[in-house]
């Protein structure tokens, strides 16, 4: 049976997006490290990895990272994003037709590190995937928030002779990480 997790999945790596299930949180957590460390980021001197904030990170989430990664920073500014590695930030919703994630991205924070950095990891609740855009309009309000993102694979562009570039404007690598027991409504 095909389930929504299913449908994202294949949407999302068609176009070349990498995408991971973890049961529990500490499993994405552990994920992540080992992320930072095959990139050689988990213990640089320099914010080489920056998380926006986000409930994802409440309760001892947040020292558990600080602990285990001394190369991630929370604290987000335009120079550190656009001089790091990885950004990690939290999405509100996935949508399995397209691939697509969506993210109240009003806070700067969480658009500097989906952008800037070469690699986003983004995190998302699987109870969070809806079936497709029409679904996710009946959740979504203008008078609830400024700035929706939509991000459906890495960055790319082609020029006129479809020579395609991945990178150019944006990240050239996303990693999506779907957690079970996490729900973005905690926030």
């Amino acid at each position: 049976m095909n389930t929504l997790f299913d449908t994202f999945k294949a949407r999302a790596e068609a176009v070349s997006a990498e995408v991971h299930r973890f049961p529990t949180q500490r499993e994405a957590f552990d994920f992540i490290i080992a992320l930072l460390q095959d990139q050689g980021v988990l213990e640089s001197p320099g914010a080489e990895a920056l998380w926006a904030e986000g409930s994802f990170l409440k309760g001892a989430g947040r020292k558990y990272l600080s602990n285990e990664a001394p190369g991630l920073s929370f604290e987000v500014t335009r120079q550190a994003a656009a001089a790091a590695k990885i950004g990690i930030s939290q999405m509100d919703w996935a949508i399995a037709g397209t691939g697509t994630l969506v993210q109240d991205a009003a806070g700067v924070e969480q658009r500097l590190v989906s952008t800037l950095p070469p690699i986003h990891v983004a995190l998302v609740g699987t109870s969070r995937i809806l079936a497709d855009l029409p679904s996710l309009l009946e959740r979504l309000h203008p008078s609830q928030t400024g700035y929706i993102s939509m991000i459906t694979g890495p960055s790319r562009t082609a020029d006129i002779e479809r020579v395609l570039t991945i990178g150019v404007h944006g990240p050239e690598r996303l990693i999506i990480i779907f957690v079970d027991e996490f729900e973005r409504g905690n926030a």
